[in-house]
């Protein structure tokens, strides 16, 4: 399993240990991700995802998975996460044509 968000395309990261002696190892920054249900109100389905603690917060700030994803870009999403933005693009477009 790749330490990676879904949503945000957030990774791990690497850097040093740096001693008292100031001697330099190698080490791996780990996100804070989480394995979360979110609801898709559009879609009347929940996704599991794995999610950075940080990109959750941007989901509850933007109201919802829905929200998040239509104004999300490609580019750090991943393929279940753009399956799921093409999906929601498409449910929504008969909606825009009946109003």
């Amino acid at each position: 399993m790749a330490r990676r968000c879904e949503l945000t395309g957030k990774a791990v990261l690497t850097g040093n240990n740096v001693s008292h002696a100031h001697r330099k190892t190698r080490r791996r920054f780990l996100p804070n991700l989480c394995n979360v249900t979110l609801q898709s109100e559009t879609l009347k389905k929940s996704v599991k995802l794995t999610v950075s603690a940080s990109a959750l917060r941007s989901v509850e700030h933007r109201g919802g998975l829905d929200g998040f994803l239509l104004k999300a870009s490609d580019e750090g999403l991943s393929l279940k996460a753009k399956r799921l933005k093409r999906e929601l693009k498409k449910a929504q477009a008969p909606e825009a044509q009946a109003s």
